[in-house]
């Protein structure tokens, strides 16, 4: 999609000041499913390690019948974010316990069913490679999800106990969605020959509770949604129209490409690019975006987008998203 042009956001802001304060932040619940693609379980099926990663090849490891204190180290490519494209690396560390109420000898026995102790880390990147934030989750596989676990998820019971970038301060809880047996390979086999082997697909749930959501700021006489052209509030008096650039203030979009250090004012020159993918939707539509830190502001954005050209007359919702985590919706007229 054809991005608004720097220039033009740059010329707004020359002509703007940041009119309106920043509401405090109400944490709120948001999901992610990533996907991932190409994960392998590699095995200690030895502690040699003039043995680890010295073969390229396929080295199948013969179930063991998940016998207790066995050690995985799993990696995989992240491919998607809620249905975006997306990179990045998913890895874990995990010891196998095989917890049961009935546990066979070499498993363990416990009043629960429960397979691993593990613990798990998503770095997410925009599909140009561009860093968006780390999220780090600790728990047991397998078994029931918790009470009031995301419906979609299948198993396993993980406490989301931080992150960083985008996700700072995260907390939450993560489930599985199993796509295809993984093939268990040895440590043996290296793993820079991972994606030419091959391993499996799974997706993760991921119930985030942020430290702040993208809340579009809101004014006395409505939320912060401008006319680009001299910055006055679009109202039901003086209406959006269909493929008019707008401008709306917000805050929690979270870090930017110029690293102004936490706490620090953003620049005026050059602009501070929000660094995740932000995205504004029209009634549900997605809309060309060009979002930046308002200067000499610590948690303030200026989002320049076009209303989409066909959108229906009357009201229209719009809706702030950054790093897949979206905020309040806020309703506009558009004639």
């Amino acid at each position: 999609m054809k991005k608004i042009t720097r220039s033009l956001c740059v010329g707004l802001l020359a002509v703007a000041t940041w009119p309106w304060s920043g509401l405090a932040q109400t944490p709120g619940a948001a999901i992610l499913r990533i996907d991932i693609a190409n994960y392998v379980p590699y095995t200690y099926d030895t502690f040699d390690i003039q043995k680890f990663a010295t073969a390229p090849v396929l080295t199948p490891f013969p179930p063991d019948g998940g016998k207790a204190f066995g050690f995985f180290v799993f990696i995989g490519d992240i491919v998607a974010v809620n249905g975006k494209p997306a990179k990045g690396l998913w890895t874990a560390r995990s010891t196998v316990f095989s917890f049961g109420p009935n546990a066979v000898p070499g498993h363990s026995t416990a009043d629960l069913t429960r397979g691993n102790i593990i613990d798990m880390y998503w770095e997410i990147l925009q599909i140009d490679g561009t860093p968006i934030g780390t999220i780090m989750a600790s728990g047991l596989t397998r078994g029931t999800p918790p009470p009031g676990a995301p419906l979609a998820q299948t198993g396993d019971n993980l406490t989301i106990t931080g992150g960083t970038g985008a996700y700072l301060g995260v907390r939450g809880q993560v489930g599985v969605i199993d796509l295809g047996s993984p093939r268990q390979a040895s440590v043996v086999e290296d793993p820079a020959s991972r994606r030419t082997i091959g391993g499996a697909k799974r997706s993760y749930v991921l119930h985030l509770t942020p430290m702040s959501l993208p809340t579009i700021v809101t004014t006395p006489n409505g939320p912060a949604v401008t006319h680009s052209s001299d910055f006055t509030l679009v109202t039901t008096s003086r209406p959006a129209a269909a493929g008019e650039v707008l401008s709306l203030f917000a805050t929690g979009l979270g870090p930017v490409r110029t690293n102004v250090g936490p706490g620090n004012p953003f620049p005026a020159s050059p602009l501070a690019v929000v660094n995740s993918p932000v995205e504004v939707m029209v009634n549900g539509r997605p809309a060309e975006v060009s979002a930046v830190g308002f200067p000499g502001t610590v948690d303030g954005y200026q989002v320049n987008f076009r209303v989409p050209p066909d959108v229906a007359h009357g009201t229209a919702m719009i809706q702030l998203s950054a790093a897949w985590i979206a905020g309040s919706a806020v309703s506009i007229v558009v004639q």
